[in-house]
């Protein structure tokens, strides 16, 4: 898209440009208590003080919910729904813009730009949401296939259900954090050795840490229960989008996951970037997920054939000696399921979506290791080493090593849409 021209410094290449706008939650250390922000290049736009200093002065429809812009959490803004949220995003574009139409608003307002525009690196982020609920897809066909592959064998790599609906699981939302919180190598019951005939567990850490490649979608409208939210109507629920690594320990979950799936292999910690970008933002970006070649039932089938996002992403991990390496490049288009389509599934049952329900992707991977979004498809899980550097290699995480994820939209460096970072930095297991 054409890049949108701005009074403000905004840097090339920065995520946050012009045509993002994405929401967060942030404090200062002169003001300690969470709000709601915008990040725009190399700052935010507080708008708690934006909104105290009459910066929606020039736009009536959001005055009398200015209140939403104080609380520690983007809800009850996102229950505003999404013609408010394209709004704001719009009118706050506008302020920006070169040739902005309200130019007393902040362009020629010094004291608002100083009161209001923080730099990024000045403020603390914290969960944009209160998450009441967290389901986690499995929609990556090409990460499902891998591992399938190794457990089962190709034949029967995939489950005879995989393609008729989105699988997933019920996650554990208290243990979702924002980028750049720690996160602990989790105890667990373990077989160390598999292929005995007597199978007798030990508890010990997780010896194959690792981490999963994936999208996350908060929810901003309710469906009552007993009503589901029909697939063509489900892009109204869709608030915005967020990186999330889903932390897996895999020998936890290799002796716990039958017969009813993941749970503590999955629930000791979830990770989230700050910023959500809007699910407007991404529009210019939608694309055709992976053709499905199983004809979907219709409460599945969607008018629109483009519902996932063009996405380019990054994993990169450095070691606690600092060494450092991008282990993987892959793309938010390698998904069987559309955000649309998890959402019709999920509440086809009658099962109420509330605002800040947190709807996980599954690991996206591409078709080549270079593609893989996690540890256990790159190394065959365990049989092959990943160089990191000359020095070092990895097959799973180890203490110290910290995991970045990012994203982004576009090619235009002026133009892009883009995540910023999800980290992580893995710490020792408690001694047992």
């Amino acid at each position: 898209m054409p890049a949108l021209r701005s009074w403000f410094s905004i840097p090339r290449g920065s995520h946050f440009s012009l045509a993002n706008i994405p929401f967060g939650i942030i404090s200062t250390p002169s003001s300690k208590t969470p709000r709601v922000a915008v990040a725009i290049g190399e700052h935010v736009l507080d708008l708690e003080a934006f909104a105290a200093n009459n910066g929606f002065s020039a736009l009536s429809i959001i005055q009398p919910h200015q209140a939403v812009f104080s609380q520690p959490s983007l809800n009850a803004f996102a229950a505003l729904g999404r013609p408010i949220h394209a709004i704001v995003r719009k009118y706050i574009q506008d302020v920006f813009d070169a040739d902005t139409t309200y130019p007393e608003i902040l362009k020629t307002n010094s004291a608002l730009q100083k009161q209001a525009l923080l730099p990024l690196k000045e403020i603390q982020t914290y969960l944009p949401f209160k998450i009441g609920d967290y389901t986690d897809f499995f929609a990556g066909l090409n990460h499902a296939v891998k591992a399938g592959s190794m457990f089962r064998g190709p034949i029967n790599a995939l489950q005879p259900n995989y393609k008729h609906l989105p699988v997933a699981y019920h996650g554990r939302a208290s243990s979702i954090v924002v980028s750049g919180t720690p996160i602990r190598r989790p105890n667990g019951q373990i077989l160390l050795d598999p292929a005995t005939e007597k199978k007798q567990p030990t508890y010990s850490a997780c010896k194959k840490l690792d981490f999963e490649l994936e999208l996350g979608a908060f929810i901003c409208k309710a469906n009552k229960m007993g009503e589901p939210v029909p697939v063509n109507e489900a892009q109204d629920s869709l608030f915005g989008i967020v990186l999330m690594n889903d932390w897996s320990a895999r020998d936890v979950q290799a002796w716990e996951y039958v017969p009813l799936g993941p749970f503590n292999a999955k629930n000791f910690g979830t990770t989230i970037s700050a910023w959500v970008v809007l699910a407007d933002a991404l529009e210019p970006f939608k694309v055709k997920g992976i053709e499905n070649d199983v004809g979907v039932l219709p409460y599945l089938k969607e008018k629109d054939n483009k519902s996932v996002y063009d996405i380019q992403l990054k994993v990169d991990l450095q070691t606690k000696s600092g060494n450092s390496k991008t282990i993987a490049k892959t793309n938010g288009r390698h998904l069987l399921w559309s955000y649309p389509q998890m959402i019709a599934h999920h509440s086809s049952t009658g099962c109420p979506l509330q605002v800040g329900d947190l709807l996980g992707s599954g690991t996206i991977s591409g078709i080549s290791q270079s593609e893989y979004g996690s540890l256990l498809e790159q190394s065959e899980n365990g049989k092959i080493p990943i160089k990191i550097s000359d020095s070092e290699e990895r097959i799973f995480l180890e203490d110290g090593d910290e995991v970045t994820f990012s994203g982004v939209c576009g090619s235009d460096e002026e133009a892009l849409v883009g995540f910023g970072e999800c980290v992580g930095r893995i710490e020792p297991a408690l001694k047992l």
